[in-house]
């Protein structure tokens, strides 16, 4: 199993961004993908977890009403649209799959990551 994110980089506090994250390896249907961020200093939390399933959406209470994550069945990619972006969001977001509906916990794969920053 693979996951590679994309899509990371500078916004403006206030602005948009869409991260990727492409999943390859494997062909089982029942999982879960979750986007986690981790800021210098801070433990990694939990953003948001969506089952290929069509299983509930849960997102982080921070998050709420700004960020909105969507599969593309075509791309076997899960996208995170954030709007409103707040200088609270800048960290490197990885996403994480488990099989079956765990999410957040028993994550079993991990991207490597990328790096969201955010400017005035």
């Amino acid at each position: 199993v693979q996951l590679v994110e994309s899509g990371g980089g500078l916004v403006q506090a206030g602005g948009s961004l869409r991260l990727s994250c492409t999943a390859s390896g494997f062909s089982y249907e029942d999982y879960s993908i979750g986007w986690f961020r981790q800021a210098p200093g801070k433990e990694r939390e939990g953003v948001s977890c969506l089952s290929h399933l069509d299983g509930p959406t849960a997102y982080a209470d921070s998050v709420k009403g700004r960020f909105t994550t969507s599969f593309d069945n075509a791309k076997n990619t899960v996208h995170l649209d954030m709007t409103n972006v707040k200088f609270e969001d800048m960290a490197t977001y990885y996403c994480g799959l488990v099989w079956g509906r765990e999410c957040p916990k028993r994550m079993r794969f991990w991207g490597k990551g990328t790096l969201v920053t955010v400017s005035s």
